[in-house]
């Protein structure tokens, strides 16, 4: 199930004297899709890095109980989800705002990015992107962006196919409905 690079990274990070070596070598190797994948959720560079260095320490504590029973990436990719899921909810309680004004806060985030033009279409999206709920969003982003099969993410969300396709294509059809009307 896993490739074999991986599986020699994980045989050596097992083996105390090449463990810090192996686990730098996971590190460069999804450091970037992890960091876009949590950074699409979250919005914020500075917010992205904090739970991506998050991640990266429940994985270095985790990772010797890894039972590879899915793909190494999967099993990063469940631990960033439910990072950014977690801090998400907890910027929502530290706040004490509603939904409506959490989405609101993440659409303000997005219109505060530097370069940020409305008229541009590539702007709208990710203003229609925030507008989602978390759940969807994070299906959205998965599926659009990361080009995750299915398959692959009932694995990481735990959830099944079907109720993915669903949520992806009520996702597509408010962004659709957001695109045209904004």
């Amino acid at each position: 199930m896993l490739n074999l690079e991986d599986k020699e990274l994980l045989v050596q990070f097992k083996e105390t004297p090449h463990k810090e070596k192996a686990f730098t070598a996971i590190i460069k190797k999804y450091q970037e899709r992890l960091y876009w994948h949590i950074r699409r959720m979250v919005v914020e560079h500075e917010d992205a890095n904090d739970v991506l260095q998050n991640m990266f320490v429940k994985v270095w504590r985790g990772l010797e109980n890894f039972r590879e029973d899915s793909q190494l990436y999967t099993w990063l990719y469940r631990i960033a989800t439910n990072e950014s899921l977690t801090f998400l909810e907890q910027q929502k309680r530290r706040s004490s705002v509603s939904i409506d004004e959490e989405d609101t806060g993440l659409s303000n985030k997005v219109k505060a990015s530097e370069g940020f033009d409305a008229n541009k279409l590539e702007w709208k999206l990710q203003l229609a992107i925030q507008k989602l709920p978390a759940k969807q969003r994070l299906v959205f982003n998965l599926r659009y962006y990361d080009e995750l099969p299915y398959e692959e993410m009932s694995r990481i969300l735990e959830t099944s196919e079907g109720a993915l396709k669903a949520s992806y294509h009520h996702a597509a059809k408010k962004i659709e409905d957001f695109i045209r009307n904004y």
